[in-house]
This record gives structure tokens, C-alpha cells and sequence, in this order.
């Protein structure tokens, strides 16, 4: 498998604007494969169509630099769906973590969770991110399916599970819309903690910890 981060191919990129750098070329580059061997395979026949360049300024200095940027295009995606390709420490994948949370929850909840994905989050941005999860997540899925139809010896079929991840137009800020819908609701106001509240009990706490001990 190949690995090609801008510096191991030496790349010249100021590391005082790497993480900026990284960040705006995530954003404006980088895109989710269906087939990570297929796409090594365009990028070499067609580099000139693939390959994008990069310009920024030096932050120290302020002059221009540039670099190109290729297979990152789709590897820097790909880290969720294949992690193991970067590192030995975490190999789960994205669409598994999914199938595991969703089968610690009820049973009598789960069809509904699998059909229910919703994106939220700027990592979820990337072209085409919601169409590889949905299909990895269903592999996964219709795997389990045919294992319980096979388990019966095929007598009795296990019902198909839908599986659906929903992309949307407040996609990027999901969250901060979702807390200020909750934040704006009577039931909040009920049960929030004003500042000066919550100081007086970590002053509280912090006084039975030292007794305590």
C-alpha cells in the first residue's frame, strides 16, 4: 500500500503553516473514494488531471510557496475507513464503530438507528463521505443478515435492514444548531447551572476532596 504525506515526499511546507495548510487543502481538495486502488490508479495515469497545487505564505517571512498535493487528495479520507494503513494502534474502522454502537443500543431500536445516520461535523464534509459510509455500513450489515439466514440453514431468512446516512444542508454545523435548539427550549432553563452556581459547587467539592483525604 502506498503512503505518501507531503513530507515524506518531501514536500516543502514551512512547519509553522502545516496545520493551517493541512486544514484549508482538507477542505478544498480532498474527496472520499469508493476504491483506494482504483484511485491510486487514475492519479497515475492522469496526474496532470489529479493533481492540485497548493500556494500559501510563509508565515515567518511572508514569502510564497507551493506545493502539489495527490494521493492525499483521497488518503487523508480514507484514514476513517482504513485506518490501519497509517497506524497498528487503531485499525477499526468508521463504518464498523457505527455497526457497534448501534448494536449495543435495544434491540426493538436498532432498524430504526440503521436507517436514521445523521452526519454532523466538518470530517463529514468530504465529497462523497455519506455515499462510502452508507456503503460499508450496509456490507457490514447484510453480512450479519446472511450469517442468521445461514445459522437457520436458510429455512427462515432474516428481514433485510434498511441503512441510510442522511447528508444536509447545516451538515458542518449540526451540532452548534442542535445545542442552540435544546438551549432555547423551556426544559433547558429548568435545569441549567449558572457560572456562579457551578463555582460554588467545585469550591464545595474541592473542600470534602481535601477533608477527605
Amino acid at each position: 500500500m502506498k503512503s505518501c504525506p507531503l513530507q515524506e515526499r518531501g514536500e516543502k511546507m514551512p512547519p509553522e503553516d502545516s496545520f493551517e495548510a493541512a486544514r484549508k487543502v482538507k477542505e478544498m481538495y480532498c474527496y472520499t473514494c469508493s476504491d483506494i486502488v482504483k484511485e491510486f490508479n487514475k492519479h497515475d495515469k492522469e496526474p496532470a488531471k489529479f493533481i492540485k497545487q497548493w500556494r500559501g505564505i510563509r508565515l515567518k517571512t511572508g514569502a510564497p510557496y507551493a506545493c502539489d498535493i495527490g494521493y492525499e487528495r483521497f488518503l487523508g479520507p480514507e484514514v476513517l475507513f482504513s485506518p490501519e494503513i497509517y497506524t497498528s494502534d487503531y485499525i477499526t474502522p468508521l463504518p464498523a464503530l457505527i455497526d457497534k454502537c448501534i448494536q449495543s443500543a435495544p434491540i426493538d431500536t436498532r432498524r430504526a438507528l440503521y436507517k436514521n445516520i445523521v452526519l454532523s461535523g466538518g470530517s463529514t464534509m468530504f465529497k462523497d463521505f455519506h455515499r462510502r459510509l452508507q456503503r460499508d455500513l450496509k456490507k457490514i450489515v447484510d453480512a450479519r443478515v446472511q450469517a442468521a439466514t445461514a445459522h437457520h440453514g436458510g429455512d427462515i431468512k432474516a428481514k433485510p435492514v434498511e441503512v441510510h446516512v442522511v447528508s444536509h444542508p447545516i451538515q458542518r454545523f449540526a451540532v452548534w444548531f442542535g445545542g442552540s435548539v435544546l438551549a432555547s427550549t423551556p426544559e433547558f432553563f429548568e435545569v441549567r447551572i449558572s457560572i456562579s452556581k457551578r463555582n460554588i459547587l467545585f469550591l464545595f467539592l474541592s473542600i470534602q476532596a481535601s477533608e477527605w483525604h
